[in-house]
């Protein structure tokens, strides 16, 4: 691959601005940004993809479109709802025929801290609300809960992406001082906000996981759930999610590991009646299991 400062474009003079027909083109091609995903360059190829009729309909001249095409396929790694405000920026600069490095300086100073912002915005905060409204449809036999999931979550995704690629295209360059100013404290509100949700989703789902051992004492058993939620209620699931944070982070371990072991507890326990439930353990025990 030829070097940074060996890329320049033949033809300097400002194209016409891309048509409104070639930016919606983009926008649903920027759907595939992660298609061919890889360690070495993360999204560049889907991001070439998408920005490439764009790029056509700049660069005239071969010889500009093979030097876009080349320094477009740099590493880049941004979140994929929030692509096209990305694209939208280096598409008008590419439109002035900014010089070669000035466009790459700017794609991934744009690009990394909207990965940022992505995250707590969708990850974090959009989809466990929409998850667990629509779940909650869904455990009472509605089939509307897995169908809004998706439509909310694509009707987001792609309002998103058209607004965005519109509004970074005809601001320019100006458009990244806005995302450069105010990229943490967004990212740290909107982080606060999913953990704030997450904690809210933890309480409401994993009420349902609690002991069911009681120790005799005549008339009146010792039943040790209560206890525990007089220290604080919905301890034990609170108690499982930072178990498994723990594991994550620390010990290295995979979300899919960790599905197994809850798994594995939760066979267990109901063999054992160490949960509370309307079900009969297996295996006699010796304390009471409280429905």
């Amino acid at each position: 691959m030829e070097s940074n400062k060996e890329l320049k474009y033949v033809d300097t003079n400002p194209a016409p601005r891309v048509s409104k027909s070639t930016l919606t083109k983009m926008i649903w091609r920027s759907t595939m940004l992660q298609a061919s995903f890889n360690y070495e360059r993360m999204q560049s190829g889907g991001w070439l993809w998408a920005m490439l009729p764009g790029l056509e309909e700049i660069h005239t001249n071969k010889e500009d479109l093979a030097t876009s095409m080349t320094h477009n396929m740099d590493f880049i790694n941004t979140h994929p709802f929030l692509v096209t405000f990305v694209m939208g920026i280096v598409l008008s600069m590419e439109q002035l025929k900014t010089d070669v490095q000035t466009i790459r300086t700017v794609r991934i100073s744009v690009a990394a801290p909207l990965g940022g912002i992505g995250d707590a915005l969708f990850w974090y905060t959009l989809v466990p609300i929409t998850a667990g409204l629509t779940a909650n449809m869904a455990i009472k036999g509605s089939f509307l809960g897995p169908v809004l999931y998706f439509v909310i979550l694509f009707v987001a995704e792609m309002a998103l992406r058209y607004g965005l690629m519109y509004w970074a295209y005809n601001l320019g360059m100006k458009a990244v001082s806005m995302i450069t100013e105010y990229a943490q404290e967004f990212t740290h509100a909107a982080s606060v906000l999913g953990v704030f949700v997450v904690g809210a989703l933890i309480s409401n789902y994993g009420a349902g996981t609690k002991l069911g051992i009681s120790i005799p004492n005549g008339k009146a058993p010792i039943v040790i759930q209560n206890y525990l939620d007089m220290i604080l209620p919905c301890i034990l699931p609170l108690g499982l999610t930072l178990w498994m944070f723990y594991l994550i982070k620390k010990k290295g371990w995979t979300p899919v590991k960790c599905i197994g072991l809850i798994l594995v507890i939760g066979i267990v326990g109901a063999i054992f009646g160490i949960w509370a439930g309307s079900y009969t353990p297996l295996v006699p025990v010796p304390w009471k299991v409280v429905a």
